[in-house]
């Protein structure tokens, strides 16, 4: 008995590494990281410019933003919205603001329910040296952590296909410019887990784990 169950094993080893090797990758999975200029940031929301990702990331996505941003004064803002492709004007927005206080706010335009600000922390609100991270996919929704903790959990916006995204920071065109130097680099990442073959590996490792213990029980029983 206990050679048998050497050869198994050993010969699981082979098998597993071997069909590994001849995995083809994700062709879904798609990755854009870029640094956005301080500049762009010195215009009020009605002059922001409407930027075209690569590709639309849909099914699961991950954003992260980084804020290496100089802001010219205490009320200046670096905000990014990000829009959905399927259903015009749906978007979900980051807000920044500047040091000392660093205000930080998360809103969304719906369809339905207009522009709504799910979370708004006027102190520290943002952690500088640090990634605001944003996970969405279809089963859970989206999640949003600030760079120290989570402030938005599983929330329920329905499809988000992220298509574009904008970029603005000051009130008025007659305000002093929001940020003087620096940049905020984004970086997405995106991808649907069915269309690889890693999603089915552990129903393999059950069904081989199966098939060992039946041959293992049939042995017995003979023996």
């Amino acid at each position: 008995m206990k050679y048998k169950i050497t050869i198994i094993f050993f010969a699981s080893l082979m098998i597993f590494p071997a069909f590994g090797q001849q995995m083809t990758p994700n062709d879904s999975l798609s990755m854009e990281k870029f640094d956005i200029h301080w500049s762009d940031f010195n215009k009020p929301a009605r002059d922001a410019v409407l930027v075209e990702f690569d590709e639309i990331h849909e099914v699961n996505w991950q954003i992260n933003l980084e804020n290496k941003l100089l802001y010219g004064n205490p009320d200046g803002t670096a905000v990014v919205r990000l829009y959905d492709a399927n259903i015009e004007g749906k978007f979900i927005e980051i807000g920044m603001g500047g040091i000392p206080d660093r205000p930080f706010w998360i809103a969304a335009q719906m369809p339905e329910d207009g522009y709504i600000v799910l979370h708004d922390k006027l102190e520290r609100g943002w952690l500088p040296g640090a990634k605001v991270i944003l996970a969405y996919s279809e089963m859970g929704g989206l999640t949003i952590n600030n760079g120290e903790r989570i402030v938005i959990s599983n929330l329920d916006v329905e499809s988000l296909a992220v298509e574009k995204y904008s970029v603005w920071g000051m009130k008025g065109s007659q305000d002093p410019p929001a940020t003087t130097a620096g940049f905020l680099n984004l970086e997405v990442i995106s991808g649907d887990p069915t269309k690889g073959p890693l999603h089915l590996f552990p129903f393999m490792v059950v069904g081989a784990l199966g098939c060992v213990v039946v041959f293992l029980l049939v042995s017995k029983k003979r023996n």
